[in-house]
């Protein structure tokens, strides 16, 4: 057998997936556990240690932050094809988060916004290119046990956002922000330890620009896009470019809409498709507007979800154990992931006994159920905001009700998120596969950022509004669920045979 596909791994699966999960393990481990402590150290106040940011500031930078860490999957993806291959970028992408991190746990406001635009450039190397890795494993493979194994990865990105929220969020919010950021670093040095010895395990996913000349306009590209990005930042910081947080997501949101119409028009027209390979990228532009909806809701969890947990829910359970009586806000991170590592397992056995049996829905149909299902748990937020707002000043409520959202969202996400990643690898073009997958982070990019922008309506001044506020998160979901179920039967024909 071919290097990386022995089938002597896992459950029979191709041993490099063991490789894989345990990096992306680490990776999601930094990378949520930061994410846990992010917008609740940005409103902290500065005597406790944070910036003393309002919340309509703090949760337009997450979403900018979010955003462009996924945004940055595209270009991670084109540097792989073209200059680094997969492997060699997965370390840079490495060594650059474990950097970030570091920098966060400086005192310094300044390293802390260059920390985040370093994680952001080690996220975008390393994430969409793991991704690629595992579905080379899977080459020549029916769909089915592409999409088990793809499950499998998931769970292990589950594990690391289950424990990091335990371990760094706690960190963090009792001990010290600093620390937090600085065991994250470490975690993620040490997932670049266990990739590197275990690499041989892997396909080579060697760079496609092998001749002098491509090479060298492929770096052409990528210093002129540095130096143009490097000003950027420059002159933002020195205040010649305004940098008001809610007003760049914005036009950074616009900015993604753009880029992603210019991509898809410029492989529709000069990207010398078939008439299949079309109509699949066809389906990908739909995946990238589904993705995107979705996670504008979905993520509400790291910013507004997060701040509901602090100021409006009872941390009483386990409270003994620290000074304050409360157990850390972080902790409800925890949830979701967890959530996915019980019952992601159920859900590809479902899927492989209803593919058995023909039953299996269509990739557009389990979207459909997947924006439904986070739809519903809005619902849920709607009543509990209501139960705070009918209470008054100081109320709150029983931690129940976050963990039902948090299991409604987790079950849209098993019908989209490990579907979508295993979809992506099987419709892209052989020679866009990288930019391919870029785009699906694309999509969760341009997600994240709404999501940031639309947290900042959920602030402490806007209280007697959240509950309408989630109900109408709530009917776009559900009504962007219901079209895709009624187009799914096209869709899937677009599809075709593609496996």
């Amino acid at each position: 057998m071919s290097q990386g596909r022995e089938s002597n791994g896992f459950a029979g699966h191709p041993r490099g997936l063991a490789t894989l999960f345990l990096t992306e393990m680490w990776e999601r481990f930094t990378f949520y556990g930061m994410r846990s402590l992010l917008v609740l150290f940005m409103t902290a106040a500065v005597i406790d240690g944070g910036l003393g940011l309002d919340d309509k500031a703090a949760t337009s930078i997450y979403g900018l932050y979010i955003g462009c860490v996924y945004l940055f999957s595209w270009p991670g993806g084109w540097i792989a094809d073209r200059l680094l291959g997969a492997q060699r970028a997965v370390i840079a992408g490495a060594l650059l988060m474990a950097a970030g991190n570091f920098m966060l746990a400086l005192q310094s406001v300044t390293f802390f916004y260059l920390g985040l635009i370093v994680i952001v450039l080690g996220v975008g190397l390393l994430k969409p290119n793991v991704s690629v890795m595992v579905g080379q494993l899977y080459s020549g493979q029916s769909s089915a046990r592409r999409d088990a194994g793809f499950l499998l990865f998931y769970i292990g990105i589950n594990l690391g956002a289950v424990l990091a929220p335990l371990v760094i969020g706690t960190i963090g919010e009792k001990l010290s922000w600093r620390a937090g950021f600085a065991v994250a670093g470490l975690c993620m040095l040490g997932g670049l330890l266990q990739f590197v010895a275990q690499r041989r395990h892997l396909p080579p996913a060697l760079p496609t620009a092998t001749t002098p000349a491509e090479r060298r306009r492929g770096l052409q590209i990528l210093f002129g896009a540095g130096a143009a990005l490097t000003a950027l930042i420059a002159l933002m910081f020195a205040g010649i470019i305004p940098a008001a947080p809610v007003t760049l997501a914005r036009y950074t949101g616009l900015a993604m809409v753009l880029m992603a119409a210019g991509f898809f028009g410029y492989v529709f027209l000069f990207g010398r498709l078939s008439g299949d390979e079309a109509k699949r990228v066809a389906v990908i532009l739909i995946l990238f507007c589904s993705v995107a909806i979705f996670i504008l809701g979905y993520e509400l969890a790291g910013s507004t979800f997060n701040l509901f947990a602090r100021d409006y829910t009872d941390r009483s359970f386990l409270g003994s154990w620290f000074a304050d009586g409360e157990h850390p806000a972080s902790w409800y991170q925890a949830l979701g992931p967890f959530y996915i590592v019980v019952f992601a397992p159920l859900f590809g056995a479902m899927w492989v006994r209803l593919a058995r049996r023909n039953l299996e829905p269509s990739l557009p149909a389990k979207f459909g159920i997947g924006l439904i299902q986070v739809g519903l748990g809005f619902v849920v937020m709607a009543w509990a905001s209501w139960l705070v707002v009918q209470g008054g000043a100081g109320t709150r409520v029983a931690p129940t009700w976050l963990l039902l959202t948090y299991m409604l969202h987790t079950f849209g996400e098993l019908c989209v998120s490990p579907i979508g990643l295993s979809a992506i690898t099987a419709l892209s073009p052989k020679r866009y596969t990288g930019q391919m997958m870029g785009t699906w982070f694309a999509g969760v990019a341009l997600g994240n950022l709404l999501s940031g922008i639309v947290a900042g309506y959920f602030g402490e001044d806007t209280l007697a509004t959240a509950p309408t506020r989630f109900l109408m998160i709530c009917a776009m979901d559900v009504v962007a669920g219901c079209v895709l179920l009624l187009l799914a039967r096209s869709i899937t024909r677009m599809i075709g045979d593609a496996r």
